[in-house]
């Protein structure tokens, strides 16, 4: 039984190229229908989120590349430079960091669980898992927890919202009395206007395509909800704007923001887009005051906080690392053993991972990109 891991993530490729192989929630049916129709594959689970789309399969297996060309129609040249492909215990490692929030953004922040608990619920529904993916999606839950609960991995800022008003205090210092729109009403909306709530931001407004929803989150927040069609004449007194919708395509777009900016000349204003599909063109860029910070400008920030649970993160490679042996020897006492020799041909997959890091792309930072 051969076990594969493979996709691109924020540490292979940037915000423009993710968005293109993102798959949205409701295409998820789709691509696991599709799985069962891939030649050899036996078991499979998508597992797709703002900075990762992954592919977990088991059976025979070529190439990421061929896999990905045949998968996604938008398939470039040299997308094939941001792809990564785990076997055997690599693959097991790498979920197991993944669900421990050692590969995301944020080191140790908590989203990640959740969106890999769904995932695992919706390839089960769908039954593209079987034995071998069950019991490690299943494994991978207790070390995420264990992880979590005995080391200090989520000491300080754990998600990607709470970045995002770091940021924001960056820019404006006190955030008293700057009034914020949240688009979205999601995970990383909450969370995001939770986070301004507890810095001491007061006048939060959220608009999402379900009214109720935004009343939700206004109300856990203290802030008010605006109907979706009604969030644009806001912009007259807006100082930051988070989005973070489902849109498939952009929503905030130069065509669209211009004009809103005439009412209020001389005044800057600050766009942080979380969302993937980006909901915000870059190219609002070329307006005088905007200033615009996307998932990849926040990882400069995030970057700060891996200093400070170095230790814990160590601690944390030590529990996985335990945790992958155990899961080889359920393997081997199932007869489901996995053996490097059995890809003698798979240049294109990791053969040491040993728990390292991925390089971070050298082109991301944080940076003004407005004008």
């Amino acid at each position: 039984m051969n076990l594969f891991c493979f996709g691109l993530s924020h540490q292979t490729a940037g915000v423009d190229v993710r968005e293109r192989f993102a798959i949205p929630g409701s295409a998820l049916p789709e691509a696991l229908a599709r799985l069962k129709t891939m030649p050899g594959l036996t078991e499979g689970l998508v597992l797709s989120t703002c900075n990762r789309t992954e592919f977990y399969v088991t059976g025979a297996f070529g190439d990421s590349q061929g896999f990905f060309e045949s998968f996604h129609r938008d398939f470039r040249a040299g997308d094939d430079a941001h792809l990564f492909c785990f076997a055997d215990n690599h693959c097991v490692r790498h979920l197991f960091r993944v669900a421990s929030g050692l590969e995301s953004m944020v080191i140790g922040e908590t989203e990640i669980f959740g969106q890999i608990k769904r995932a695992y619920e919706l390839a089960n529904r769908a039954k593209t898992t079987g034995k071998l993916l069950n019991r490690l999606f299943q494994k991978s839950f207790h070390v995420g927890k264990q992880i979590r609960t005995s080391t200090a991995i989520t000491r300080g800022s754990v998600s990607v919202g709470s970045v995002a008003v770091d940021l924001a205090e960056q820019i404006f210092g006190d955030l008293d009395g700057r009034q914020i729109m949240i688009l979205g009403a999601g995970e990383t909306s909450e969370k995001t206007a939770k986070a301004f709530r507890s810095r001491g931001a007061e006048q939060i407004f959220v608009s999402n395509r379900s009214f109720e929803r935004a009343q939700e989150l206004a109300t856990m927040t203290g802030g008010r909800a605006i109907h979706f069609d009604d969030w644009e004449p806001e912009f007259r007194d807006l100082d930051i704007l988070v989005s973070s919708t489902a849109a498939p395509h952009a929503i905030i777009t130069l065509d669209k923001l211009a004009p809103l900016l005439r009412a209020r000349p001389y005044r800057p204003l600050f766009l942080i887009d979380l969302a993937l599909p980006r909901d915000i063109d870059p190219a609002v860029c070329k307006l005088d005051g905007v200033y615009l910070y996307d998932l990849d400008s926040l990882q400069n920030i995030a970057k700060r906080t891996l200093a400070v649970r170095k230790q814990a993160s160590e601690k944390c490679q030590q529990l996985i690392e335990h945790h992958v042996r155990d899961f080889q020897l359920w393997l081997e006492s199932t007869s489901h053993r996995i053996s490097p020799a059995s890809w003698p041909n798979r240049p294109e997959c990791a053969e040491d991972y040993s728990g390292r890091e991925m390089p971070l792309l050298p082109t991301l930072g944080l940076a003004n990109t407005g004008t």
